[in-house]
C-alpha cells in the first residue's frame, strides 16, 4: 500500500516542472464538467451499465481522486472524461471544450494538445529511447520538440542525464516518471491517471505522488486520479466516490482514516 503524505512531503519535488504554463483559465470554472454521463458495456444479458447519469465537476488546479469498490466504473468515467472513449449519452467539457462537438480528428487533436496520460502500465514504446518517449507528443503533432525541451521536461522528474538509454534499462517508478514527463511536455489542461502507482512499490509510489501532488501545488496544473488505494487518494484536495455508476458522494481534505471509512462503507452497502 502507498503510505500517506503528510505536510512535509507535499512538496517533496522541487525541481521546477516543465515546461510552458498551461491556458489560462478562470477559477471559478471546472477543468471537466461531466453532466448525465452514461455508459453500457456489452448487450443483451451481458450488458453491464458503467455510468448511470454521472454528474461530476473536475476543478482546475485541483488534484481530485476517483475511488469506489471494484466495477464502480472509476476507469470508464475517466477514458469517458479524458475523450478516450465515447458515452452512451450525456455531455462532457474539457477545457472548455464539448467533446460531443467533436469529430475524432479533432478530439484526437484535443487530447494530444490539452491532455497529458499517465497509466499503472506506463506505456513507453521499449524501441524508442526515454528522450524518444518524452517527445513522442510533440512528434504526433507535428511538431519538433525545441533545443532542450525534452531534456528540461526529464530533468523536471529527476531524469536528467537519461534521455540516451531505453525504458527497459530503468526502474518502474524511473518508468512512470518518464510517463509523467511525456505527459507534461505539452503543457496539457489536465492531467488524468489511471492507477499510476498500482505497479509500484510503497516508497516509489509515494514519489510519484508527490510529483503529481506538486504538479497541482508548483505549477498549476490540474490532475484527476482513478486509485483503488485509499493512501493515494489522501494525497488529493478532493475524493469523488462511485458505487455502481453514480456519484456516492465526495471528499474534500480527505486523509487516510476519512477515505478509508467512506470505501468501506460503499464495499459493504448492499
Amino acid at each position: 500500500m502507498t503510505l500517506p503524505h503528510t505536510g512535509d512531503q507535499r512538496r517533496c519535488c522541487h525541481q521546477a516542472v516543465p515546461m510552458r504554463s498551461p491556458a489560462p483559465t478562470t477559477p471559478a470554472d471546472p477543468a471537466v464538467r461531466v453532466r448525465g454521463l452514461r455508459k453500457v458495456h456489452g448487450c443483451g444479458d451481458a450488458a453491464v451499465r458503467a455510468l448511470d447519469g454521472v454528474d461530476v465537476d473536475f476543478a482546475a488546479t485541483a488534484f481530485t481522486a476517483i475511488m469506489g469498490p471494484s466495477g464502480s466504473g472509476k476507469s470508464t468515467l475517466l477514458h469517458c472524461a479524458a475523450g478516450l472513449d465515447d458515452p452512451d449519452a450525456g455531455d462532457v467539457r474539457l477545457a472548455g471544450t464539448d467533446l460531443a462537438g467533436l469529430d475524432e480528428t479533432a478530439r484526437t487533436l484535443l487530447r494530444r494538445d490539452r491532455v497529458g496520460f499517465v497509466f499503472q502500465s506506463f506505456n513507453l514504446v521499449e524501441s524508442l529511447t526515454v528522450a524518444m518517449n518524452v517527445a513522442l507528443p510533440l512528434v504526433l503533432g507535428g511538431r519538433r520538440p525545441r533545443a532542450g525541451e525534452v531534456d528540461a521536461a526529464l530533468a523536471a522528474v529527476g531524469l536528467a542525464g537519461t534521455g540516451g538509454r531505453r525504458p527497459a534499462e530503468l526502474s518502474g517508478g524511473q518508468q512512470q516518471r518518464v510517463a509523467i514527463a511525456r505527459a507534461l511536455v505539452v503543457a496539457p489542461a489536465v492531467v488524468f491517471a489511471d492507477e499510476p502507482t498500482g505497479a509500484l512499490d510503497s516508497t516509489t509510489g509515494r514519489e510519484v505522488l508527490a510529483m503529481l501532488r506538486d504538479l497541482v501545488d508548483t505549477a498549476g496544473r490540474t490532475v484527476v486520479m482513478v486509485t483503488h488505494d485509499p493512501a493515494a487518494a489522501a494525497w488529493g484536495d478532493r475524493v469523488v466516490f462511485l458505487y455502481d455508476g453514480r456519484v456516492a458522494g465526495e471528499l474534500t481534505a480527505p486523509t487516510v482514516e476519512t477515505v478509508t471509512a467512506r470505501l468501506s462503507a460503499l464495499e459493504s452497502a448492499p
